[in-house]
C-alpha cells in the first residue's frame, strides 16, 4: 500500500502552539517534526546553525538539500514547522506538492499578538512550569495589530489559494483543540501513521492563561479601536482545563426513591448523601454507589419518572475546603504527594505536618491566597501537576457530565435545603431537613475571608463565575 504523504509542512506563526504540537507530533511513533527549519536567523531551533549535517550556508544556498537530509534522516514521516516570513523558496516548492501534507495551526489573532508582544517585553519564548513564568502588561497599538494581520492574512490566503488550485486539503488545527487527544490522534491517523499518542507532551506549558484584560494596560482603548462587533471575543476566558469524562461511579442513588445525586468534586457531598439516605429510611452507606455506565442505564429503567441533581458550591469555600481537608491538613483526606510537591517546587508556605500553635489567622490566610495562585496556574496549564477535580472549573467537571447524563437540575449550596424540599415533595417523597456541612479545620473561612481572598478565587475561577453568575461570597 502506497503511502499517502512522504513528508508534512506545519503551516503556523509565532505563538499560536507550535512548540507545543512540534512535542506531541514528536510522541507519535513514525513522525518527526524538525522545528523551524528554514527560519532565516537559526536552522530548526533558536541558536542552531547546523541540522541533519547540513549547515545554514548550505541550506540558505540549496533549500532541497535540508529537505532531502530531513527525509534521510527520519524513519517515517518527516516534516517542520514554517512561518510566513520563514524561506518562500521552500513554500513555492511544497504547497503544490500533493504528497506533502499541510498541517495548519491557526489562534486569534488578536490572542497571538498579545503573547508576542508579551514574550519580547520578557524574552520569554517558552515556559516549562509555572514557577519560571515572567510577567507583563503590554500596550495595544493599532497600526502595528494591523499590519500582523495583514502579514496573516496574506500568508493564509495564499496557502489556501495554492491548496484550492492545485486540488488539496489541508488538516487544519485550532490553538484551542491543542489539549484534546483525540484531535491530536486524530490528526496522526490523518497523516496515515500508525502511531497514536497515549497522553499529552506536559513539557511545554501555557504562558499567558489569562483574559486579555489582565494582559493589555489600554485595554478599554483597545476594545474601542477594534470596534463594537467584537470579532475577536474580546470578553472570553481561556480554557485551558484538560476535558473531564462523565465520571459515573461518583454518582449516588437513592435506595427506593427515583433520585440520583450527581456530584461535583469539590462540592457538598456528605450533607447531600445524609438527605438522600433518609428519605428512605437508611444509612448513607446503603445508597447506590460506583455504578458503571451500564449500571447507571439500568437504575434509569428501573426507576421511572426519576430525576437527576446536582449541587454547585461558591469558589471561594469549594476552594478553601479543598485547600484544608486535601492540602493543609494531613490525614486519610490528605493528597499527600499533591502537598509535598506543593510545599517544595512551588513553595506553598504551610507546615511540614498538621499545624501548630504558631499557625495563625495571618499564616492561614497568607497559605492559602497561595494555594489561589497555583490553582490560577495550574488551571490555565502553567503547571506539570495535574488538575485535581477537587479544584477543577466547576463548569468543566459539568461539561464532562454532559458526555453520558445530564442533570435536570442544577443547586447551589445556600439554596439547597429548600429546593431538596421542593424536589422531594415532586415526587410525593418525604422531605427530611437539610444540614450544611461544617467548616474544615483548622478554623472557618469567616476568620481570613476578605475581598483579596475574593479577588485571588476569582482570578483563579473567572469561567465560572461568568457562568453561573457567582456574586462575592461575603
Amino acid at each position: 500500500m502506497t503511502a499517502r504523504f512522504t513528508r508534512f509542512i506545519l503551516l503556523a506563526e509565532m505563538r499560536t502552539g507550535s512548540n507545543f504540537l512540534e512535542e506531541n507530533l514528536n510522541e507519535i511513533a513514525g513522525v518527526r517534526c524538525w522545528g523551524e527549519a528554514f527560519n532565516p536567523v537559526f536552522v530548526g531551533h533558536a541558536g542552531k546553525v547546523e541540522m541533519a549535517g547540513v549547515t545554514q550556508a548550505e541550506r540558505e544556498s540549496d533549500p532541497g538539500r535540508l529537505l532531502d537530509a530531513m527525509a534521510a534522516q527520519t524513519e517515517g514521516l518527516s516534516g517542520f514547522r514554517f512561518f510566513h516570513d520563514h524561506d518562500a523558496r521552500v513554500l513555492d516548492r511544497l504547497l503544490p506538492e500533493p504528497s506533502c501534507a499541510k498541517i495548519v495551526l491557526t489562534r486569534n489573532p488578536l490572542e497571538s499578538y498579545v503573547s508576542l508582544k508579551i514574550a519580547r517585553a520578557t524574552n520569554q519564548w517558552r515556559l516549562n512550569d509555572m514557577t519560571g513564568a515572567r510577567k507583563a502588561k503590554i500596550r495595544f497599538d493599532s497600526v502595528e495589530f494591523a499590519a500582523h494581520v495583514d502579514a496573516l492574512r496574506a500568508f493564509q490566503l495564499r496557502v489556501m489559494h495554492i491548496l484550492q488550485t492545485t486540488g488539496q486539503t489541508a488538516f487544519y488545527i485550532a490553538y484551542e483543540d491543542l489539549g484534546d487527544l483525540a484531535v491530536l490522534n486524530g490528526l496522526a491517523a490523518w497523516l496515515g501513521v500508525e502511531g497514536r499518542l497515549d497522553k499529552l507532551s506536559d513539557r511545554t506549558k501555557v504562558q499567558n492563561p489569562g483574559a486579555l484584560s489582565e494582559k493589555v494596560e489600554n485595554y478599554d482603548e483597545m476594545f474601542a479601536a477594534l470596534g463594537p462587533t467584537d470579532v475577536f471575543d474580546l470578553g472570553r476566558t481561556p480554557i485551558f482545563e484538560p476535558r473531564r469524562g462523565p465520571a459515573v461511579p461518583s454518582y449516588v442513588a437513592a435506595t427506593k426513591a427515583p433520585l440520583l445525586f450527581m456530584p461535583v468534586a469539590g462540592g457538598p457531598r456528605a450533607s447531600v448523601e445524609a438527605w438522600l439516605a433518609e428519605i428512605d429510611g437508611v444509612g448513607p452507606e446503603d445508597l447506590g454507589r460506583e455504578m458503571t455506565q451500564k449500571d447507571l442505564r439500568k437504575w434509569k429503567r428501573q426507576h421511572p419518572g426519576h430525576r437527576s441533581f446536582t449541587v454547585l458550591r461558591h469558589p471561594v469555600p469549594r476552594l478553601y475546603h479543598t485547600f484544608c481537608r486535601h492540602i493543609l491538613m494531613p490525614g486519610p483526606g490528605c493528597s499527600h504527594e499533591i502537598r509535598e510537591t506543593l510545599r517544595r517546587i512551588y513553595a506553598l508556605p504551610i507546615p511540614e505536618g498538621a499545624p501548630g500553635p504558631s499557625y495563625n489567622e495571618d499564616s492561614h490566610k497568607v497559605a492559602f491566597l497561595a494555594f489561589a495562585a497555583f490553582a490560577k496556574g495550574n488551571l490555565g496549564g502553567q503547571t506539570s501537576l495535574r488538575v485535581d477535580p477537587s479544584w477543577a472549573s466547576q463548569s468543566s467537571l459539568l461539561q464532562g457530565m454532559v458526555d453520558f447524563a445530564l442533570p435536570d437540575l442544577v443547586l447551589r449550596e445556600d439554596e439547597a435545603a429548600d429546593r431538596l424540599a421542593e424536589l422531594a415533595q415532586s415526587r410525593n417523597l418525604r422531605s427530611p431537613s437539610f444540614s450544611v456541612e461544617p467548616d474544615p479545620q483548622p478554623m472557618p473561612l469567616s476568620a481570613i475571608y476578605d475581598a483579596e481572598v475574593e479577588a485571588a478565587v476569582k482570578a483563579a475561577y473567572q469561567r465560572d463565575y461568568m457562568m453561573f453568575g457567582f456574586s462575592p461570597w461575603g
